[in-house]
């Protein structure tokens, strides 16, 4: 993958990060083994047959502890900080022709700020759903969450112009209404 759709395709799998943490790990592991994408030196790791398992095992893991309310409400409580890596890495792992100091500031800033924002966004998201709907509404939500990761880790992979059409939508939609909630908040405390 050249350098003009690496990071397209990194910032997709980034904000699939913030959705499902190990998706687009799993995705691109397996994009990486079978040969489609070429991975950044010392990010080749991704691609070996012990990582695959281990990202397609904790991938199942991970979405069906969300489908139990009180698992994943603990889940919530580390997958922010380990969003925000997994979303550094994806960036990283699919920009292998930038220079290092160019791909690490990028992944940092712009791979960890969206599965950031992604994150914390879906984690209200499911505080409210289980405040309003005593926890029965929290399986449509990590359904949701789960083919919204899904879709941006394939457009990531497959199609990185329209994966990253899809994550400026998304996060359009999602930066008000943090902003609005940090404002709310701010009110209460005064």
């Amino acid at each position: 993958m050249d350098s003009l759709l690496g990071i397209p395709a990194g910032l997709a799998l980034s904000t699939a990060a913030g959705l499902r943490i190990f998706v687009p790990l799993a995705f691109t592991s397996a994009a990486a083994r079978f040969g489609y994408i070429t991975l950044a030196p010392g990010m080749t790791w991704i691609g070996s047959d012990a990582a695959l398992v281990a990202f397609a095992t904790a991938t199942a893991l991970e979405v069906a502890a969300y489908y139990v309310p009180w698992l994943g409400a603990l889940l919530d409580t580390i997958a922010t900080p380990t969003a925000i890596t997994a979303g550094i890495i994806s960036m990283a792992a699919v920009t292998p022709e930038l220079p290092p100091l160019v791909r690490w500031t990028l992944a940092v800033v712009a791979g960890g700020g969206a599965a950031s924002l992604v994150q914390v966004s879906t984690a209200l998201l499911r505080l409210k759903s289980s405040t309003l709907t005593a926890g029965v509404g929290n399986p449509v939500v990590a359904t949701g969450e789960l083919v919204g990761s899904i879709t941006l880790a394939l457009l990531g992979l497959l199609a990185p112009l329209l994966g990253v059409a899809a994550v400026v939508v998304l996060l359009i939609v999602l930066a008000p209404r943090l902003s609005r909630l940090r404002r709310r908040r701010r009110t209460r405390a005064a």
